[in-house]
């Protein structure tokens, strides 16, 4: 390295470093002690995207040691009808199904992830499904992920697709099936872990 490359380097670090120690002192989160603080920051935090009633109570929970501060907001929340898991879970499975095009068990998942029961879960998948169509939402993935592939399909490709189903939510025998008529080719056996492709 050049002279003129560690003097350029050593200026560009120095005029960096105040930024680095604000951002350092600043990112402290600073605990709250009154129930309007953590209520307004729950707030804010639902206004940016819907959580989960565990997610909310994991978020206030870092911003102050005070328990029962905690249970007074979420409670609040409550009452007010700004946290709701089967009102969560249900608008969660209803964008996964019809936006992301996912199946069941990566829905199911995801809601076990943040917190929700088994039996919401359960409710909100079949008001999900009723709408919607797997075979449709699979053949969709496929005729999308065959117009990437521009006609050259091999082993490898046809397995990144099941892999990507798979990690998608649907069942491996519905995949299968549906690879098998769209591509005219026998499908390669995959493990259920599928590719690492996200899905």
């Amino acid at each position: 390295m050049s002279a003129y490359s560690i003097k350029a380097h050593l200026n560009l670090f120095t005029s960096l470093l105040p930024y680095f120690i604000l951002s350092c002192v600043f990112s402290r989160t600073r605990k709250l002690d009154t129930e309007d603080e953590l209520y307004d920051i729950a707030l804010r935090a639902l206004t940016r995207r819907a959580h989960s009633v565990h997610e909310m109570q994991q978020k206030l929970a870092r911003r102050t040691d005070n328990e029962l501060l905690v249970r007074v907001v979420m409670a609040r929340l409550k009452e007010n009808g700004q946290l709701d898991d089967d009102r969560y879970a249900r608008q969660f499975a209803r964008n996964r199904t019809q936006s992301r095009k996912q199946g069941k068990s990566r829905i199911a998942r995801d809601l076990r992830s943040r917190g929700v029961s088994d039996r919401t879960i359960n409710t909100a998948l079949e008001e999900s499904t009723e709408q919607a169509d797997p075979t449709g939402m699979i053949r969709q993935r496929i005729e999308r992920k065959l117009k990437s592939y521009r006609g050259e399909i091999d082993d490898k490709k046809i397995a990144s697709i099941y892999g990507s189903l798979l990690r998608a939510g649907f069942p491996s025998d519905m995949i299968r099936k549906e690879l098998k008529a769209m591509t005219r080719e026998p499908v390669p056996e995959v493990p259920e872990g599928g590719e690492s492709e996200e899905g």
